[in-house]
């Protein structure tokens, strides 16, 4: 069980029997006043994001939750499928709304992590960096470049981002999957 002081950021807990990220905490003490702490909250199942504020006698469960490895393998008409590392003949597939917006970041044999809530999967978790090669990019165009100038490239996976003017057509990029920005060029070896 946790204490409403034990709820600082990346905690998860159950409300009302659905798992529950802490994103922002903020204890308050006011003059002749309990202490209170006010949290911006993510449900996991639904993504929804929500403010509540706990009180000194309010007592929460912890969140029992299991990651596993997996490795993306292709997606179709919004399902997306995935194997055991190791074993290639263990396929299962997950839905978009597991998935959700990390779905334009995913590529061919990029190893991710299940969370499962109840042994049932509740979202993936990418590496924070990840490295595609550029598709397209349109050539640099010159002019006042003063200010770093960049151009939107397309990833071998379909992502349209911003990168430097510098960046061509077969260059390897790494990409912060966290912010969906272009990161740095990476050395050809």
């Amino acid at each position: 069980m946790l204490s409403y002081r034990e709820l600082k950021p990346g905690t998860i807990f159950v409300m009302d029997g659905e798992p529950c990220e802490v994103l922002e905490y903020n204890f308050l003490r006011k003059q002749q006043r309990k202490p209170v702490v006010q949290t911006k909250i993510k449900n996991l199942l639904s993504g929804k994001i929500t403010e509540k504020s706990f009180r000194q006698q309010d007592v929460l469960e912890e969140a029992e939750i299991t990651r596993k490895e997996a490795v993306f393998i292709y997606s179709r008409q919004q399902e997306f499928w995935f194997h055991e590392p190791g074993n290639p003949k263990n396929r299962f597939l997950l839905s978009e709304n597991i998935i959700g917006n990390k779905a334009k970041f995913l590529k061919t044999n990029v190893s991710v992590i299940i969370n499962n809530f109840k042994d049932k999967p509740i979202n993936i978790s990418l590496p924070i960096k990840m490295d595609y090669i550029v598709k397209e990019a349109p050539p640099g165009e010159r002019g006042n470049t003063a200010q770093g100038g960049t151009k939107t490239i397309t990833l071998e996976n379909g992502l349209e981002i911003q990168a430097p003017l510098f960046i061509n057509p077969g260059d390897t990029i790494r990409l912060n999957t966290q912010t969906g920005q272009y990161t740095e060029r990476v050395e050809k070896k």
